[in-house]
């Protein structure tokens, strides 16, 4: 079996890091306690906050899902009151969706609670303020380069 070169290694070792962090990001951060969303309805409703109101298959688009998944998910949030339909005459009979007042006072409830959670992980790693700017720009540059591969989120 060939060696791996020096690339190859640097590549498996960052893949497991990032597997690692996906594995582990939100429930290293602590309990869910207090916090009212699930997952799903926090990623939505995150999505949806920052621009015009969106398609189950829009949405589906930007989170590499089926529409049906999408749609159950909307549903459910629907019933919550967290997201409410837009009428979208150009956009012919899709449905487009918009957060609440309800369901981004809940967002923003739960983000607190999660960015409290990442005080207490950037915290635990000891990090400086200089060291937590480099992380963050480097996960920007990296996402916006996602982004770029696989079209806009």
């Amino acid at each position: 079996m060939k060696e791996p070169s020096k690339q190859e290694r640097r590549l498996g070792d960052l893949e497991r890091e990032l597997t690692l962090l996906s594995r582990h990001f939100i429930a290293s951060r602590g309990p869910r306690i207090g916090q009212s969303l699930d997952r799903s309805a926090y990623v939505l409703l995150t999505r949806l906050e920052t621009g015009e109101p969106l398609t189950l298959k829009e949405l589906a688009h930007t989170f590499q899902a089926d529409v049906s998944t999408i749609n159950r998910q909307m549903s459910a949030m629907l019933r919550h009151g967290l997201v409410e339909h837009i009428p979208a005459p150009a956009r012919g009979a899709a449905r487009t969706f918009r957060p609440t007042p309800l369901g981004l006072e809940r967002l923003e409830a739960d983000r607190a609670i999660s960015r409290a959670g990442t005080a207490r992980l950037i915290e635990a790693a000891g990090w400086s303020e200089a060291q937590t700017q480099q992380f963050l720009t480097m996960m920007v540059e990296f996402n916006h380069g996602i982004e770029q591969l696989e079209g806009p989120a």
